[in-house]
């Protein structure tokens, strides 16, 4: 099992530029399934992550 401690003394490194992420931008896609996001960091811009549909009828 792993387990997880929510912490907010640390910020994460974006994989990307490898500098700390104290800011993330998202933005709106809407798709013919609904609306995801997509995320990215603040300094290089690059993606990070798209939200994920739970299920077609929770949107």
């Amino acid at each position: 099992m792993i387990n997880v401690e929510e912490t907010n003394i640390i910020n994460p490194v974006c994989p990307h530029c490898g500098e700390e992420i104290t800011k993330v931008f998202a933005r709106l896609m809407s798709t013919a399934f609904g609306k995801r996001y997509i995320y990215f960091c603040s300094l290089c811009k690059k993606v990070i992550g798209v939200s994920q549909r739970k299920g077609f009828w929770m949107g």
